[in-house]
């Protein structure tokens, strides 16, 4: 690996770690969903804030909103199901690594 910096890295950083982002795309991995459904997966996150990540998610070609008999829902793209292995990753190092409580800080 190419440990020199890179502006890409960090953009693609920047963007994925964007409060709320990462855990917007979670149940997204399981198939389509409504916003609804994403605001009960998603503790504490108001609506007007999801409106704006659904909107940026799109714009960056990583999710696709589409209307379903009146039903809006909310879908990975290629680019966005690419990103699993990803998020499998960080699980796992999650679970290897860390054993605080959410919101606390690791020692």
């Amino acid at each position: 690996m190419d440990t020199a910096h890179c502006p890409r890295f960090q953009e693609s950083i920047e963007f994925l770690g964007r409060r709320w982002t990462a855990s917007i795309l979670r149940p997204m991995f399981d198939g389509p969903v409504r916003f609804t459904d994403l605001l009960d997966a998603v503790p504490h996150l108001s609506s007007r804030l999801l409106s704006q990540r659904l909107e940026e998610l799109c714009r960056a070609g990583v999710v696709t909103h589409r209307r379903e008999e009146g039903c809006p829902r909310y879908e990975l793209t290629d680019m966005g199901r690419d990103l699993e292995h990803v998020f499998l990753a960080i699980d796992r190092w999650n679970c290897r690594w860390t054993d605080t409580e959410p919101g606390e800080s690791p020692a």
